[in-house]
């Protein structure tokens, strides 16, 4: 390759995370930004998730102690209505519970401890890593939103790996990795992640008895095709439109794939954390108790607010909207898994 060349993967997250990188600064999300999140649609999204924490409790699974990880928090929303709805069911937890936040950027984490002391000011501990790696528990809840589909990729397309040269994509790399890869997953064209078994083993390790949940879009089995698009004021472009201007949009968009989430599985299978289930997200949040908070709200709220958040709910369930295209991935590792370098994994 000449000096100019890079591999894509390089491209991709100079694109997101490198100097001024796209997620490295603050950005609206919802209404006035590139794209709408589960999170910007609805308070109950979080509010599920913390029904679904305190069943974790009641099971004996998750200690009174035990820590609440969010990976990659942006705002501090999420993880936000999350408390706030422990505490609306269970108050007394926020006195056990600690509750994390994995942020890489300081600008974001300096936003996110601003934002969760002005909601509950010293009512809860919160704590900051910058990677998992740092990270060492017992007993841990770990929640990430939207998070597969914004690692880097490579591009694959007949055998051959892409690189970038100037914003102009060829495909004349040979890359054994991503081969392997796009054959597993039967693929003759599309993206290949990179760095889904390095995260699933950082967080294999950093805590002895775990549950790890995350939404993200896309399927169980890839795509046989190119999904990879950018995301610019809630106007969707494909990334190989004859039309895009990748010089203008590089770094002041949203690049983003869809998700093989067997690759996922697989990568966390390989680190010895067992798969539990993947299902719409629709059908997940029904399952959680979506609906009961929704009736416990009616029965405790006017009509005009039920009506409102109930429409704001609908968002994250509807088929036509986050429902269907969504869908809940989930993980457990319990402290009979033992860490062995030997196979650079973990092993019952």
């Amino acid at each position: 390759m000449k000096k100019t060349d890079i591999p894509f993967s390089e491209y991709i997250n100079e694109w997101l995370y490198g100097n001024d990188g796209y997620y490295t600064k603050y950005k609206n999300i919802g209404k006035k930004g590139d794209f709408y999140t589960a999170v910007s649609a609805s308070k109950f999204f979080g509010g599920t998730i913390a029904k679904h924490i305190i069943s974790l409790v009641d099971d004996g699974f998750l200690t009174k102690d035990g820590i609440v990880c969010e990976i990659g928090a942006h705002h501090g929303y999420f993880l936000a209505d999350i408390i706030e709805f422990i505490y609306t069911l269970r108050p007394k937890l926020l006195k056990t519970l600690k509750f994390v936040i994995v942020e890489r950027f300081d600008e974001l984490e300096v936003k996110q401890i601003e934002y969760l002391k002005d909601s509950f000011g010293d009512a809860i501990s919160l704590t900051h890593f910058k990677s998992l790696d740092e990270l060492r528990c017992k007993s841990a809840f770990f929640i990430a939103n939207e998070i597969f589909d914004a690692f880097a990729c490579e591009l694959y397309f007949k055998g051959k790996t892409a690189r970038v040269d100037a914003h102009n994509i060829e495909f004349d790399i040979e890359n054994d990795w991503v081969t392997s890869k796009a054959k597993k997953y039967h693929k003759s064209m599309g993206e290949i992640a990179v760095g889904y078994e390095e995260f699933a083993l950082s967080m294999a390790k950093s805590c002895e008895k775990f549950e790890f949940m995350s939404f993200d879009y896309g399927e169980m089995q890839a795509r046989p095709d190119f999904s990879i698009r950018v995301y610019e004021n809630h106007k969707v472009t494909a990334f190989f439109d004859k039309d895009i201007k990748r010089d203008e949009l590089y770094k002041n968009s949203d690049i983003t794939y869809d998700v093989t989430f067997e690759h996922v599985k697989d990568a966390y299978e390989e680190a010895g954390v067992k798969f539990v289930e993947i299902k719409a997200q629709m059908v997940a949040l029904v399952d959680m108790g979506i609906l009961e908070l929704l009736e416990i709200l009616k029965d405790n709220a006017e009509t005009k607010i039920y009506e409102q958040e109930l429409q704001k709910a609908k968002m994250l369930i509807m088929p036509d909207f986050l429902g269907e295209r969504f869908k809940m991935i989930k993980f457990r590792k319990d402290n009979s898994y033992i860490y062995d370098k030997n196979i650079a994994g973990l092993k019952l």
